[in-house]
């Protein structure tokens, strides 16, 4: 029984830590993609151009970005998981 709630005890470690670094690493995401993004695409000026009502650029610009955030929270999403995996068993 005892083992029962220690197995708990780190699994619930391991997702409070999970989710902290998760938190951390998706607001380092937001910051970082946005500024890759912008150095694929040297000749042109997104804010600018976003500025100027075009739309285009702005829906390929979020959508990119968009794209990018789900894809590292679905990374750490799975990593999280594979802890409290790991704590359980």
């Amino acid at each position: 029984m005892n083992e029962v709630f220690v197995s708990l005890g780190w699994a619930m470690l391991f997702s409070i830590v999970g989710g902290v670094v998760g938190i951390v690493l998706i607001m380092a995401a937001t910051l970082v993609i946005p500024r890759f993004l912008e150095k694929l695409t040297p000749n042109m000026d997104e804010d600018r151009e976003i500025a100027r009502g075009n739309r285009a650029v702005a829906e390929y610009f979020g959508r990119i970005v968009a794209a990018s955030i789900i894809g590292v929270s679905i990374v750490i999403a799975a990593a999280v998981l594979g802890g409290i995996i790991v704590a359980l068993y």
